[in-house]
């Protein structure tokens, strides 16, 4: 286990210490909520991990390491940020399918431009944002999206 996520644990531990020491009803009682809450989810979280298997059966991880790990970096990071402006699916699925990307060897630049041009910009629902909102104001948001979201992924290559 990394760092971050003992100091993740060792957080939460020391917070659920002082919310018992504070009120133990209520700390109980959140408990129970966030079982409940669990229980109504549990059937999205199974979806998730199959949608993943499945995308990870039809693209093999060797694919995955050759496109977004192995070859020019520059390429790579456009063709993830090209691919992830085109595809729609859900953030909640999103983030573990990139983190996924990364176990089998993507390289971090081209996974977290295919993750930020995925919730930041919209080619599917191109035609219904410019109904909404004009195609001046839609071409120029998914640009400048766009633009941005390469910017987010080379700084996390240079963070990281």
């Amino acid at each position: 286990m990394d760092i971050f996520t003992l100091s993740l644990w060792a957080i939460a531990t020391v917070a659920f210490a002082a919310s018992l020491k504070k009120n133990k009803k209520k700390t109980f009682e959140s408990i129970k909520m966030a079982r409940g809450l669990m229980k109504g989810m549990i059937g999205q979280i199974i979806g998730i991990l199959f949608l993943i298997g499945l995308i990870l059966t039809f693209i093999p991880p060797e694919t995955i390491k050759e496109l977004l790990g192995k070859s020019d970096a520059l390429v790579a990071t456009v063709a993830a940020a090209l691919a992830g402006s085109v595809t729609l699916i859900p953030a909640f699925v999103a983030f573990p399918l990139v983190g996924s990307f990364v176990n089998v060897g993507a390289d971090i630049v081209p996974a977290v431009a295919f993750l930020t041009t995925l919730t930041m910009v919209g080619i599917v629902t191109f035609p219904l944002e410019k109904q909404e909102f004009g195609l001046k104001f839609t071409l120029t948001r998914n640009a400048v999206s766009f633009i941005f979201a390469v910017l987010i992924a080379i700084s996390m290559g240079v963070a990281l």
